[in-house]
């Protein structure tokens, strides 16, 4: 059966992020149960990235499972304009009554790229029906990664995965990213230098940004990618300043990943717009909302069809997503679940520390439940030789990482223990050392 169905899958299903001309087989996983992936040939996979980032409590956690069994026998589906149902009105409200200041109204849409896309649109849109429509310009940060809709692609372009279509890319201002780690002596001048530029972004073109956007406190896909609270603090400081919207991209961050329930919280900044997506439906069902302050909602209030947001999607606010997202934040805010994320993030800080020093080991950082290190000693970036290499040592002792490039990086879910968590310490220590 197996056979089967990887001779199939070779045949008719197109991967992403894949090279199908140089990649092995994809592993075909038959179940899971909390943090472990059980696979058709019999190995079991432990995993540490959450399957893509999204799992938060463990993989068919009954919580959520029973909760969409029982809204799949009430209500799958509804079209989302003209009717609401309760799944998504609870949702919205739950989230606005956890989310800072005014950030309490709440689009839905179906990933994270999509959310980002909503976001870019509101705020274009919004300068628009406030009567300043020379706002069309946005600043995002190099290094970022926000998605891969056209909108997402151009915040994102600087990461450099999107050559391919940079024809299709509209022109966005990049400022430096303070990326920086433990013992990063020079962190407090490369957030002024980061801070200088967006400086000299601004006054080349005063009064013609229509927003800001940053992943706050972790950078994701460019390799986990730290940035101080204070940074934050500073560069909000300076959109407010400028009169422009802060987007924060939270797909990622969002639900626990950096300690608090959301990384603006732990920044202290309340944003204008925010992302989220990912962890939202617990790693179940596609689901992500933009929330948006109520000024920004009201700005597209009137009579005139042309002042909506005439954006949506054929899934948006599925009940079925709706219902694992409300089980999902049950999970999530319970002092369980918070004193979990506490005792992760502690058992990292402790791990990392004994591999300072280490000769192949550099950039040392730990954000909440994520935690990250540059194997150094050959090259750099996403497309390092390392990468692949380090998948595959990880593999053969049933870890499922997947390194991004030279970058290791740890993203449990929630449930993982702590000695899955000191085992998959000791295989990174072993890579280490064998290189």
């Amino acid at each position: 059966m197996t056979t089967d169905l990887s001779a199939q899958d070779r045949r008719h299903v197109w991967h992403p992020f894949t090279q199908a001309g140089t990649a092995p087989p994809p592993i075909v996983i038959e179940r899971a149960e909390g943090a472990r992936l059980h696979a058709a040939d019999g190995r079991v996979f432990l995993d540490l990235v959450s399957s893509w980032w999204v799992n938060l409590h463990g993989h068919a956690h009954p919580a959520i499972a029973e909760a969409i069994a029982a809204q799949a026998r009430k209500l799958e589906q509804v079209i989302f304009a003209d009717f609401t149902h309760e799944p998504a009105v609870r949702l919205a409200t739950r989230l606005a009554e956890e989310l800072p200041g005014a950030l309490n109204k709440v689009f839905y849409s179906d990933n994270g790229s999509t959310a980002v896309e909503v976001a870019l649109k509101m705020a274009l849109q919004y300068w628009d029906n406030k009567g300043q429509g020379q706002r069309t310009r946005y600043i995002a940060f190099e290094g970022g990664y926000h998605g891969d809709t056209v909108g997402a692609m151009s915040a994102g372009a600087s990461s450099g995965y999107f050559r391919a279509w940079e024809r299709l890319l509209f022109p966005v201002h990049f400022a430096p990213f303070p990326a920086t780690w433990d013992g990063d002596e020079e962190a407090a001048a490369k957030e002024q230098a980061a801070l200088d530029a967006v400086k000299a972004i601004l006054r080349a073109h005063p009064g013609e940004f229509a927003g800001f956007i940053i992943e706050p406190l972790v950078q994701g896909a460019s390799g986990m990618r730290i940035c101080r609270p204070g940074f934050l603090r500073a560069l909000a400081e300076l959109a407010r300043e400028e009169g422009a919207l802060l987007i924060f991209d939270e797909v990622m961050t969002g639900f626990g990943r950096t300690g608090p329930t959301f990384a603006c919280q732990r920044a202290g900044v309340e944003p204008d717009l925010i992302c989220l997506s990912k962890g939202i439906s617990g790693g179940f069902l596609p689901l992500s909302v933009t929330v948006a302050s109520d000024e920004i909602h009201d700005a597209f209030l009137g009579r005139d069809l042309d002042r909506a947001f005439l954006h949506g999607h054929s899934y948006t606010a599925n009940p079925l997503g709706c219902a694992a997202g409300l089980a999902s934040l049950d999970l999530t805010l319970s002092e369980s679940c918070r004193r979990r994320r506490q005792e992760i993030e502690d058992l990292h800080r402790g791990r990392i520390k004994g591999l300072a020093g280490h000769g192949r080991a550099s950039r040392l950082r730990v954000m909440g439940t994520i935690a990250a290190l540059d194997v150094t000693g050959g090259e750099s970036g996403y497309a390092a030789a390392v990468g692949p290499k380090l998948k595959a040592f990880f593999h053969e002792r049933g870890l499922l990482l997947r390194p991004l490039g030279n970058v290791v990086y740890l993203l449990p879910p929630y449930c993982v223990s702590d000695d899955d968590l000191h085992r998959a310490w000791d295989v990174i220590g072993q890579a280490l050392d064998d290189l």
